[in-house]
C-alpha cells in the first residue's frame, strides 16, 4: 500500500491566490452559494482500485461559525473497513430511507459526532466526487452554530477536530503528490495541518473536496 505521508511531493500551489478571510465569513459563504459564479471542480473522479458497483454517498462539509471560521473534520477509527484511520468529513452511504444527499449528510453527522441538525444551516452542495473505493460522494456544505456539543461515536470516530477555513483555502498549503502504484499513476492532494498537538494529515478524497470548495470560493 502507498503511505501518503511519505509519497513524493511534486508541487505546492503557492502561485494560486488565497481566498480572503472576508470570503470565508458566514454571510459571504451564504451569498456565494445563493449566487454561484461560473466555475469548474478540479477533481471529480479518482482511479478505481476496487471492483464493485459505485454506491451513492454524502458527507457534511461543516463550517463552524467561529470568529475565524473553521472546518470540522474527523479522524476515523483504525478498525473501519474503508478509509480506516484517515481524516474525513462526517458521512456515509445514502440509505433507502434518506430523502436525499442532504438528509444522509445530516443523519451521518448526528450518528458519527452527535451534531444535532438544529445546529446546522445547509448552504448547498458541491459536485459529486467519485472515490477510488467506488463511492459517489455528494459534499453538503453547511454552517454550524459554534454552541454545538459533539459526542463522537467511538465505533466510528477516533477524534473530531477543527482546522481554520482560511488555512485550507490558501493553496500555499495544498501539496500535490504522484506515485505509480500497481502500474497506474496515482495523483492526489494533501493539506497537512499542525494544531499544536498533532499533525492532521488531510489527503485523498477529503483533500480533493476541500480543493473543489477552494475553486468555488476563489472563482
Amino acid at each position: 500500500m502507498i503511505d501518503p505521508r511519505t509519497a513524493p511531493v511534486v508541487g505546492v500551489d503557492r502561485h494560486l491566490p488565497a481566498v480572503t478571510p472576508e470570503s470565508c465569513r458566514p454571510d459571504a459563504l451564504r451569498a456565494r452559494f445563493r449566487h454561484p459564479p461560473l466555475w469548474e471542480p478540479e477533481v471529480r473522479l479518482e482511479p478505481r482500485f476496487v471492483e464493485r458497483p459505485a454506491q451513492p454517498a454524502a458527507v457534511l462539509v461543516p463550517v463552524v461559525m467561529r470568529d475565524q471560521p473553521t472546518l470540522l473534520l474527523t479522524e476515523r477509527t483504525a478498525h473501519l473497513p474503508t478509509h480506516a484511520g484517515q481524516v474525513a468529513f462526517p458521512g456515509g452511504k445514502i440509505d433507502a430511507g434518506d430523502a436525499d444527499a442532504v438528509a444522509t449528510a445530516l443523519r451521518e453527522a448526528e450518528e458519527e459526532v452527535g451534531l444535532w441538525p438544529g445546529h446546522v444551516e445547509v448552504l448547498g452542495t458541491l459536485p459529486v466526487y467519485t472515490t477510488g473505493t467506488a463511492f459517489m460522494v455528494t459534499p453538503v456544505v453547511a454552517l454550524v452554530d459554534p454552541r454545538h456539543t459533539l459526542r463522537p461515536n467511538p465505533q466510528e470516530v477516533a477524534e473530531a477536530f477543527e482546522v481554520p477555513l482560511a488555512y485550507l483555502m490558501n493553496p500555499a498549503h495544498h501539496r500535490r503528490h504522484e506515485v505509480v502504484w500497481e502500474g497506474r499513476l496515482r495523483q492526489w492532494f494533501s493539506m497537512p495541518y499542525h494544531d499544536g498537538h498533532a499533525e492532521r494529515f488531510i489527503w485523498g478524497a477529503t483533500a480533493g473536496m476541500v480543493r473543489n470548495l477552494y475553486r468555488l470560493l476563489s472563482a
